[in-house]
């Protein structure tokens, strides 16, 4: 899995072409991203560089693309309007080692936590967002300084074109998959373009959109390498102050997209990629940025489903789409300045239209009402807020349902056995949720003098389960009364604190482990 190529010379031309593919889209996406961040378009292109060269050598997905993501911009923009892009280049570093320390304690695994269907909801809200995205491109500038919708022959062109590009992409595959789709169609439309002199925006164009009108003349997207410097802020606590609150959430926005992308690359491709790697490569290419005057970023779900829908499979589709889009930046950047937007807008619809799950619409109506609700939230939340915010709250919600349903589950049944005990053999878990429920199960008052409770069909999960025991043991010696309980676990029988003192603790289980703050 983390070989850089692999034996066949099929792959490596594969991961070639496609690699090559994706530096093509990477450019209007790392210059968008910056502008949203407030920084020049090199920074965004010098982070696209570096994140996905990075990751694609040390990260744990082979074919995942990372880059100036979205995601990461929003949090930026106020960072940098108030103190500038030198305290930026620290807060990006600060989070690499953030991301680096949660590689090394394994916290990547908990993504697998994540529910299908806030996964379903990310993944139709993620296609939404990518698809308003490209709206912005039928956007130019107006007389007045402004941005307005294209109209007439523009407009007719952009949109003939998009179709064009779909097309291709989408046929071409039943002819020969021996060329990504995806580039031919880029290729094809550029030429077209090109030959037949058609009135149609490139990406030099959207570039000098973007940029006030006393720079728009001049701009270019021809750069040089980037240059080692430590951020030029004061070391001192004041600046640690501001930018650990951006740190601490680039360093989690980053993390949550990246293995979110991880996981659905997994079901795609049928294999498994590594979360805690993933998370070290992600944090030691944020750190480089850092140093390296790059924005910084994360996994990009739109590129890598180009790179996977193009056959990039190996390390080396993201080790050439990195090496590709600075090859373009050093000495091509005429060759990509001329590239109509109207073909990489195409291959994005195609990515849209490939990534949403159209499956989930048939369903809908026949999951559970919760989960479709979970699912439909999800995706509204990631339109209207942010990717790891809707993550966020779609485990939150899904972990309240979840408890909500199984603190209905407890019941008990008693009866009186030979030597007079009544005993209570309770059904289902006691946890935060259940505990109400569960001291409603018991009569003190008007029970005999000796009460067995059963566990061997129930397990208490959490502390409040404890602390439910230890008062249903007090109200029992309260009332002078005998309290048995039977099949606890060892770990829970530590934990009581009252209970083992006023009652009778039999321990005929095997273990498992009782979620507490007093047992980490």
């Amino acid at each position: 899995m983390f070989n850089l190529i692999t034996r066949s010379t099929q792959n490596v031309r594969t991961d070639l072409l496609s690699g090559t593919t994706v530096a093509l889209a990477l450019v209007p996406e790392a210059v968008a991203f910056a502008f949203v961040a407030g920084v020049e378009p090199m920074v965004g292109l010098y982070a696209a560089f570096m994140m996905g060269l990075v990751t694609a050598v040390l990260g744990g997905r082979p074919g995942m693309i990372s880059g100036a993501t979205g995601a990461t911009a929003v949090v930026m923009v106020s960072l940098v309007a108030d103190h500038g892009v030198q305290f930026l280049f620290a807060a990006v570093l600060l989070s690499g080692i953030f991301q680096i320390t949660a590689g090394i304690l394994r916290l990547g695994k908990y993504i697998r936590m994540v529910p299908h269907p806030v996964m379903l909801g990310f993944v139709n809200g993620l296609a939404i967002v990518i698809f308003l995205a490209q709206l912005g491109q039928f956007k130019i500038a107006s007389a007045t300084g402004g941005m307005e919708w294209m109209q007439g022959e523009t407009l007719y062109v952009m949109a003939a074109l998009i179709v064009a590009t779909m097309l291709i992409i989408h046929f071409l595959p039943r002819l020969t998959t021996a060329i990504p789709s995806s580039l031919v169609a880029i290729v094809a439309v550029t030429l077209a373009v090109h030959f037949l002199d058609l009135p149609a925006r490139s990406v030099i164009d959207f570039v000098r959109d973007m940029l006030p009108a006393e720079d728009a003349a001049t701009a270019t997207l021809e750069g040089v390498l980037p240059s080692f410097a430590l951020p030029v802020v004061p070391f001192t606590l004041e600046t640690l102050r501001i930018i650990l609150p951006y740190s601490i959430i680039l360093a989690a926005v980053g993390l949550i997209e990246s293995l979110l992308t991880l996981t659905l690359i997994d079901e795609i491709t049928d294999t498994r990629g590594k979360g805690n790697r993933e998370c070290i490569g992600q944090g030691v290419a944020n750190s480089i940025n850092g140093v390296f005057g790059g924005m910084g970023g994360c996994a990009m779900i739109g590129q890598s489903m180009i790179n996977i829908n193009s056959g990039g499979r190996g390390r080396l589709s993201g080790i050439s789409a990195a090496v590709v889009l600075l090859l373009l930046i050093l000495f091509g950047a005429q060759l990509i300045e001329m590239i109509p937007l109207a073909a990489l807008v195409g291959v994005m619809f195609m990515v849209v239209l490939g990534t949403f799950e159209w499956s989930s619409l048939r369903i809908i109506r026949k999951i559970p009402k919760s989960d479709a609700f979970i699912l439909i939230l999800v995706s509204g939340v990631t339109v209207a807020a942010d990717l790891a915010i809707a993550v966020i709250v779609g485990v939150i919600v899904s972990a309240l349902v979840f408890a909500w349903k199984h603190a209905q589950h407890i019941h008990v049944e008693t009866y009186i056995n030979e030597e007079g005990s009544k005993v209570y053999e309770l059904r289902g878990p006691i946890f935060f949720g259940s505990v109400a429920n569960f001291k409603e199960l018991f009569d003190p008052i008007n029970d005999p003098d000796d009460v067995i409770i059963e566990f061997q069909r129930s397990r208490v999960s959490d502390h409040s389960g404890i602390e439910a025991l230890d008062g249903l043991a007090e109200r029992y010696m309260q009332q002078g009364k005998k309290l048995h309980l039977r099949h606890l676990s060892p770990e829970c029988v530590q934990l009581l604190k009252k209970a083992r003192d006023l009652c009778e603790v039999s321990i005929i289980d095997p273990h498992y482990r009782v979620v507490s703050d007093e047992l980490g």
